[in-house]
């Protein structure tokens, strides 16, 4: 049993749909790895390419959205719309010129991970991972990202910064 904390404080409607279905890319990830590691393929590397590929591939979308503007409250409004902030109940932006920080208090792929019963440590990897998406954008958009707490790793929110 998990002793990770991720319980959601808000939902109903379209943010339950929103994160079941993000629950349901997450089980198929981690499902997905474990049968490889069963086999005995060194599957981390390899799924981190795929999914920082899958990054870069969103990041070049969301660079048309942004246009000329690259700065950090356009990039904001642009990835973090209002259905992604009560997803995953995002609060406590700051931006500046230099960079965008942001904490988050629920995860639905650990909420996944924990529901198929994955190792706590197991979830931490996966969440690394998983975060190789969210590099892939920041890299194709210019930026680098750095997340300092995650709740997979076991505090009670997870903080990501852009910064160019």
């Amino acid at each position: 049993m998990s002793n990770l904390k991720n319980t959601p404080k808000t939902g109903g409607g379209i943010i339950d749909l929103n994160r079941a279905q993000i629950e349901h890319r997450a089980a198929w990830m981690a499902l997905m790895y474990e049968e490889a590691e069963k086999d005995g393929f060194n599957i981390e590397e390899a799924t981190r390419r795929a999914i920082k590929r899958m990054g870069n591939f969103h990041g070049a979308l969301f660079k048309t959205s942004l246009g000329d503007s690259y700065e950090f409250d356009n990039f904001k409004n642009v990835f973090f719309n209002g259905l992604v902030i009560k997803t995953f109940e995002m609060d406590k932006f700051e931006t500046t010129e230099d960079e965008l920080k942001v904490e988050f208090n629920y995860c639905p792929l650990l909420t996944a991970w924990q529901k198929l019963g994955v190792s706590d440590e197991k979830c931490s990897k996966l969440c690394d991972i998983a975060m190789d998406g969210d590099r892939g954008i920041a890299e194709v958009l210019g930026y680098k990202l750095e997340l300092t707490d995650t709740i997979a790793s076991g505090c009670n929110s997870c903080k990501m910064r852009f910064y160019k």
